[in-house]
């Protein structure tokens, strides 16, 4: 309440701030760009990459398939087989979206660890 000593009224700031808890159980309040990539387990059986040594795995390894699919592309245009890429189009579409999100959210997670290493911040864990 305003009248209640003590009271500071609540000033907003131009970064958004999440409170959530780091490596040391501890609750720490991170930035957005702090934060990096999603960080819990998503509900899901396989927990997810969210390290950016994992996401660069993940990246160098989507990337090398993406080079299988545009071999298969070439040898489509080269042999002429137009029916295979009427039935398969959907690959071409992974094999060009997949490894652009993976590089971005590795670069996302390799800033937020620069971030969190400047400001001495542990890594989060959810």
């Amino acid at each position: 309440m305003p009248q209640d000593p003590g009271y500071v009224p609540y000033q907003p700031t131009e970064e958004r701030v999440v409170h959530r808890m780091a490596e040391n159980g501890e609750i720490v309040a991170y930035t957005e760009e702090e934060y990096g990539v999603r960080k819990d387990d998503g509900s899901g059986l396989v927990k997810p990459v969210n390290s950016a040594r994992g996401l660069l795995l993940m990246a160098i390894i989507v990337s090398a398939l993406d080079c299988l699919v545009l071999y298969g592309l070439i040898r489509i245009v080269l042999d002429g087989t137009w029916e295979i890429l009427a039935e398969t189009w959907w690959v071409l579409l992974v094999g060009i979206f997949v490894p652009w999100a993976c590089w971005g959210y590795y670069l996302q997670e390799r800033r937020a660890e620069k971030l969190r290493k400047a400001r001495n911040l542990p890594r989060p864990v959810e």
